[in-house]
């Protein structure tokens, strides 16, 4: 389908949300006539003030005239005079797919790359174009295959995509609001009857009577009545306008073909699903370790970090990317499954250019670290950007310790008085915490402290011997995190860094051969706490060699 019989689509499905409207007014009219003609007159004043409460939203949608501005992507602008060598690939690139060269440039911290357009006239004149360009993803392609994710968001220029994407857009945004109207509405219906329910049980109470169930049923039932019309109208729209969305994709999946190589192209495809995923890993297990302990890494590694994941990673991504993942596919969805992409540039003739050299994309770049700091500096919250910047080490041991710390607090309060009023525990602190819960395992009053450790629900439904043996293993868990917690804040472990792996606690020289039976001993029945006390308060150089590979331990996800 053409650009101008598209344009006239769109135009069709945005008059007909004003039709719907429209008719949906005539029906709430002809209502009103019927019951001023037949209803009693409480049944048609009630008629008259439900139209009116539905009318409103209606016309509101129906005179929404204008889209509020987009804000576009958090992002930095970089100039041609900043970065001249990426700019002269994006011209290059554009004169190649035939269109204008986009007018700003903006770098982002998304692993994403797109194109927008301020056009004027409902798509009938073009205005300003953007292209967003995600730093973490320019970190995990090579100069070929960016080129070629460039070349296809600048095909969606040479298509008029972005143009007409505004009138679709709207249409959309039109039938959302007018939903999300309906639905507050009756939500605001639903909340004030629940309260009132709730005020008349609360008054029988305090006579002595037994309160009544509260029921809702019904109530704003023509609210979403209205909204489920309008819902409708807009999954239609959206079943319409998607599956040209879907062409659109291959179309620019060609033209990059074309302009930056089948193969290039081909393997940009395959790698994008898979370099989300990678990203999403590293800022839940790597960058946002140590957030909620005010901590982040160096200034510019909060997104720049994830080259260091990618290349540790390298050989185990570089499998993935051979067969794409299943992707489940809907009516609604706006990009073809990645497979189908793939299969429709592969079948391309072979144009030769499967041995260029592989260069990294960040080549494109005069400065990637200033670029990696100035999108950080633009993207993160004020109060993250006043967090404590510690080195990629430091900060796993810290926030892995810091982890460790809370983890046990509910173990040492049962003990031990709350931490200061800052709420912290110095090592010294957790130490002497630390004996004290030693000091009860020793004692009778153990029963007391194993019934209040947290266990799963089978362990809490279990009885006699059986809930023994669990709550014996639960303690024997908080002992061995507390030992940790211990060693690590004063110095004798260290949590060990690793981008191709778990992070690692690097123990006291022998303590790794000891601790398993000194844990044994110290739950078992009659308690032996003597060797656990011995290698928590043995004095050890901070940093020992290991005799032997120490054990692993999961990053866990903020």
């Amino acid at each position: 389908m053409g650009a101008t019989l598209r344009a006239l689509r769109a135009l069709v499905l945005l008059a007909g949300f004003h039709l719907l409207g429209l008719l949906l007014l005539v029906l709430l009219g002809a209502l009103d006539w019927v019951a001023w003609r037949w209803a009693p007159a409480g049944w048609a004043l009630r008629t008259y003030v439900l139209s009116v409460v539905l009318a409103v939203p209606v016309v509101r949608g129906m005179l929404m005239l204008r889209t509020p501005r987009d804000e576009g992507v958090a992002g930095v602008r970089v100039t041609d005079a900043e970065e001249p060598r990426l700019w002269a690939a994006v011209r290059d690139l554009a004169g190649l797919v035939g269109t204008r060269a986009p007018d700003e440039i903006r770098l982002t911290a998304d692993m994403n790359a797109a194109v927008t357009e301020d056009a004027r006239l409902l798509g009938l004149r073009g205005g300003t174009r953007r292209l967003y360009l995600g730093l973490p993803l320019v970190a995990g392609l090579s100069e070929a295959r960016l080129r070629a994710v460039v070349a296809h968001e600048l095909g969606h220029y040479a298509h008029s995509d972005t143009r007409l994407s505004g009138i679709t857009e709207r249409s959309r945004l039109h039938v959302a609001r007018t939903v999300d109207r309906f639905e507050e509405r009756s939500d605001l219906k639903l909340a004030r009857e629940r309260a009132r329910h709730e005020r008349k049980s609360a008054r029988r109470i305090a006579r002595g009577r037994p309160a009544r169930e509260v029921s809702t049923t019904g109530v704003g039932v023509s609210y979403r009545a209205m909204a489920r019309i309008y819902t409708a109208y807009g999954r239609f729209s959206l079943r319409a306008t998607r599956s040209d969305s879907r062409r659109q994709e291959i179309a620019a999946d060609l033209a990059a073909a074309r302009i930056a190589g089948r193969d290039a192209t081909a393997s940009a495809l395959r790698a994008l699903p898979v370099l989300d995923t990678a990203y999403e890993f590293y800022l839940n297990s790597y960058a946002t370790l140590g957030v909620e302990f005010g901590m982040l890494p160096p200034r510019g590694e909060v997104f720049g970090g994830v080259r260091h994941l990618l290349g540790a990673r390298a050989g185990e991504l570089a499998g993935t990317f051979a067969t794409p993942a299943p992707e489940p596919a809907t009516p609604y969805d706006s990009h073809p499954p990645t497979a189908e992409r793939v299969a429709a540039v592969e079948a391309l003739p072979d144009d030769g250019r499967a041995a260029e050299e592989e260069r990294p994309a960040f080549d494109l770049f005069a400065s990637p670290e200033e670029a990696l700091r100035a999108v950080e500096d633009a993207t993160l919250a004020p109060e993250a950007l006043l967090m404590r910047r510690l080195d990629w080490p430091d900060l796993v041991h810290e926030a892995m310790t810091a982890r460790y710390v809370r983890d046990t607090e509910q173990l040492r309060a049962a003990v031990a008085t709350p931490a200061g009023p800052d709420g912290t525990v110095d090592a010294d602190r957790l130490r002497r915490e630390a004996e004290a819960v030693l000091d009860t395992v020793a004692t009778d009053a153990v029963r007391d402290l194993l019934e209040g450790l947290p266990m799963s629900e089978e362990a809490a439904a279990a009885t006699g011997r059986a809930r023994r043996e669990f709550a014996r293993s639960a303690l024997r868990r908080e002992l061995a995190r507390l030992l940790t917690a211990v060693l690590a804040s004063d110095g004798r472990a260290r949590w060990q860094l690793s981008w191709s792996a778990p992070a690692s606690l690097l123990l006291p020289d022998g303590y790794a051969g000891e601790l398993p039976a000194a844990l044994d001993a110290a739950v078992a029945d009659p308690p032996d706490t003597e060797r656990l006390r011995e290698l928590l308060t043995a004095g050890r150089p901070p940093h020992p060699v290991p005799t032997e590979p120490p054990a692993a331990c999961p990053l866990p996800s903020p």
